[in-house]
């Protein structure tokens, strides 16, 4: 009797998944509150659902619910990339920012893990630091900080990633030095080496690690693995990476195999 409840339960839980999948893919996103409604469970139970679904890459965990995996040539906005594994970015970015010591200079990527790491420092209140930046949301976030200086990158903006890219921020970002750069990346394969969706932003974004004496993507584990279109330099260029304890035990074994130091936040 109790193996064929099982069952059964069992098989309620893969229909309701189902139906998940093809309102994901009719709506773009959905939420934990209106699944819960929905389908008359619990919010524990719609999340569990969810957790499962990402498991298998039919979806991507966000705050408060679920959206769309992301395509190799689909770029998610900022307004939706910064609500997706957000915890585990603010883990990175605090790790990443306890590397950078005082009268140092820093260049910030554009992205969604770089702001956690520009929000620590702002935080820790380092004294004299210099933060090289092309991301108006990185800018944004360190604009008000009496303790930090903040050098903006102009150039063609992306609106996309919010963020300034061609000849014109590679001219200003030969002229500079720094002595850490944190690099954010879409795809992060052991073999394929770091990438993103751009090709303006992969070649400024590789412009900078040569202007770096030290590079450290900061990157969550569910880019490590992944292919994106443009690759940006091969992973033996950077010397650590700071990610989540998601990444798999493969992954860290490949990457450290390679000489990469990495950091678990």
């Amino acid at each position: 009797m109790n193996g064929t409840i099982g069952s059964e339960s069992r098989l309620l839980a893969e229909e309701r998944r189902r139906e998940i999948i093809q309102r994901i893919e009719q709506q773009g996103r959905v939420t934990v509150a209106t699944l819960a409604k929905r389908f008359g469970v619990s919010a524990v139970t719609i999340r569990s659902d969810l957790d499962v679904l990402s498991g298998r890459r039919l979806l991507v965990r966000s705050h408060g619910g679920a959206i769309l995996p992301l395509e190799v040539r689909d770029e998610f906005p900022i307004s939706v990339k910064r609500s997706i594994h957000h915890a585990e970015k603010v883990r990175i970015g605090r790790a990443a920012a306890d590397l950078v010591r005082p009268h140092q200079t820093v260049i910030l990527d554009s992205g969604t893990t770089t702001p956690e790491v520009a929000a620590s420092l702002r935080k820790r209140g380092v004294e004299a630091v210099t933060v090289i930046t092309h991301a108006l949301n990185v800018a944004l976030e360190l604009a008000e900080s009496p303790n930090l200086s903040l050098i903006m990158i102009g150039g063609v903006l992306r609106r996309v990633s919010r963020s300034f890219v061609g000849p014109q921020a590679e001219r200003m970002m030969r002229e500079l030095h720094a002595d850490h750069f944190f690099l954010a990346v879409d795809g992060l394969d052991p073999e394929a080496g770091l990438s993103t969706p751009d090709i303006l932003e992969a070649q400024l974004n590789a412009l900078m690690m040569t202007r770096a004496r030290e590079v450290t993507v900061v990157a969550d584990a569910s880019k490590i693995g992944r292919r994106s279109v443009s690759v940006i330099a091969d992973v033996r260029a950077v010397h650590r990476i700071v990610t989540d304890d998601r990444i798999a035990a493969e992954s860290l074994h490949a990457l450290r195999a390679n000489g990469v130091e990495v950091i678990v936040a």
